[in-house]
């Protein structure tokens, strides 16, 4: 072997001993700023060190989220319960298919991190029914801000989340048919802080939203073609 080969060796093994040397909390500090889940998922198979760096960093973060990846109930819950600062999480399927079910909304639930969080998506979740709807918003109580549309939830999950999230500032609904105007009038009624909903596509009669601004007026109630000589109602 050459001398300038040998030497080009020595000089990235010098290189990679010097990157150990690094405290974990600087490691954690600078996984922080990846927003690649492929490439902490690299930084941790380099050495344990860096794989507590990840973790760490994990652990810090206040918002996560999965849209565009391609995840399941195993990682995606694995991960959540490493986040333990977490605020505001967004598990949306996506054109990658990112699939959670019941299964994957339970783990969820049991996170540490989910008593404070106060935003949720799962829109266009197929795969998840009003059960794990129900086990996940019995647990987080700060919600303000929840979007289930695109799911074939039904008013059991909106009596729930009735229940359990009072603190809740705004909802999404989209194209969610299985809801009625039962479970509508009931999550208003209970959800004094509620600001705006989103009920475009449902199936609920016109007496129904005109019921919802009876029990709070300010309500915004998107879109505005639900409502006969509407202004126009940002949500």
């Amino acid at each position: 072997m050459k001398k300038s080969q040998m030497g080009e060796k020595q000089t990235e093994k010098e290189k990679e001993a010097e990157i150990e040397k690094l405290p974990t909390d600087l490691l954690s500090h600078i996984f922080f700023f990846l927003t690649s889940f492929s490439d902490l998922a690299q930084a941790s198979s380099v050495s344990k060190k860096w794989r507590e760096g990840v973790k760490q960093s994990l652990g810090r973060r206040e918002s996560l989220s999965f849209s565009g990846c391609k995840m399941d109930d195993s990682s995606t819950s694995r991960l959540v319960h490493i986040a333990f600062s977490l605020k505001e999480l967004d598990i949306s399927r996506s054109r990658w298919g990112c699939q959670i079910t019941d299964i994957g909304l339970f783990e969820i639930s049991m996170a540490k991190c989910i008593g404070n969080l106060t935003s949720i998506s799962i829109w266009g979740m197929t795969g998840i029914t009003d059960k794990g709807v129900v086990q996940l918003v019995s647990r987080a109580t700060s919600l303000q801000h929840l979007n289930i549309g695109g799911t074939f939830i039904t008013d059991d999950s909106l009596f729930a989340i009735g229940n359990n999230c009072l603190h809740l500032k705004t909802i999404v609904l989209w194209s969610c048919r299985h809801v009625t105007e039962n479970g509508l009038l009931y999550l208003v009624n209970k959800c004094r802080k509620l600001e705006s909903i989103n009920v475009w596509g449902t199936r609920v009669p016109l007496d129904c939203f005109i019921g919802l601004l009876t029990i709070s007026p300010a309500l915004q109630i998107k879109p505005t073609g639900h409502l006969p000589n509407a202004a126009p109602i940002v949500v």
